[in-house]
This record gives C-alpha cells, structure tokens and sequence, in this order.
C-alpha cells in the first residue's frame, strides 16, 4: 500500500465534527514517521479499513458483535500484502466478514476517520487509525465468520441504543444527513 496515496486520501477528506477532526492530524503524524503503517505487528499503532455497510434503501446498517473487542462494530480490519488501497482493504474485509460478495463503494472517497487505542489480551496496547468507507450490500443475507459472535441490520435509529461507540453514532447521523 502507498503511504503518499494515503495522506492524499485522509488529508482531502472534510471532518464531520470536532472529533473526527481530531483524528485526521493524528492519523498524519502518525503516517509521516511509519514505513510499516499497515501492517498488523506494529504495535506503535497501524492504518485500519472499515466499512460501514448500508442496505440498497440506506436504512440499515450491518454491524459485527465482535469476539476480540466483544463489542458492536462496523466490519474491518488490516491490509495485507497486495492491498492496493484503504477502499480495497475495506470492500475485502467487508466481504471477509459477512459473506456478501455484492458490497459496492456508495462513493470512493473517504466516509469518516476515527483513532483509538485497542487493550487485548492477545497484543500489546496500540493504537488503531481506522479509514471508512460507505459501502452498499444488495444482498442482505450475510454469514457469521470466525471473527465474530454475530453479524445484524440495524435500523440507523437504532445504533445508539446498541452501541455507545461516539463513532458509529456520528456515522449513522451523517448517513441520515445525506
């Protein structure tokens, strides 16, 4: 994956609100001292994809209930060797993840920025600077992979009232935004 393509990508991206404005230059400066931004046993912190799901009407989000964070998500993850992009690394764990191979970018550039840090058993504490994208599944039917306890559409309303992640709440109000 190409570290200039990436600050290009997140730095023409336009933050929703204080938060994810936050994340931006976090995410840059983090980008500007790693060659190895992606990749999963740099333990400083590395570059994530996601991918907020939406169903063809835009009213329903699929969400994990993932087993290593046992929390709600949108689905994600890591780049791997031959990832082209954050898009690619999105729509291949998107469809990793619930088994829909018809999942498209609603558009190509960038849909929200977020930076946390992750506390597992299984890996020392590092921080996650996830890129996400809108993408749309024209098939609602999914299958539950390994990485997770369960996959559900939820109505955008609903998110709140599963979730207390500030980002999946902050998606969901821009989704209803457009």
């Amino acid at each position: 994956m190409d570290r200039q393509n990436c600050i290009k990508t997140i730095s023409a991206h336009t933050p929703f609100n204080e938060q994810e404005a936050d994340s931006i230059p976090a995410t840059l400066a983090f980008l500007d001292g790693q060659t190895r931004f992606w990749q999963r046993d740099n333990y400083i912190g590395h570059l994530t994809a996601s991918a907020w799901v939406v169903n063809a009407a835009r009213s329903h989000v699929l969400l994990t209930h993932h087993k290593k964070l046992n929390r709600w998500l949108q689905v994600g993850g890591q780049g791997e060797e031959g990832d082209g992009s954050l898009l690619e690394v999105a729509l291949r764990e998107a469809r990793e993840e619930c088994g829909i191979q018809a999942i498209a970018p609603l558009q190509t550039t960038i849909f929200d920025i977020g930076h946390h840090s992750i506390n597992t058993a299984k890996e020392p504490p590092h921080v996650h600077y996830d890129i996400r994208f809108l993408l749309v599944a024209q098939d609602m039917e999914f299958t539950v992979s390994e990485e997770s306890y369960a996959l559900g559409w939820f109505a955008l309303d609903e998110v709140p009232t599963i979730s207390d992640s500030a980002a999946l709440h902050r998606m969901a109000r821009k989704l209803v935004g457009q």
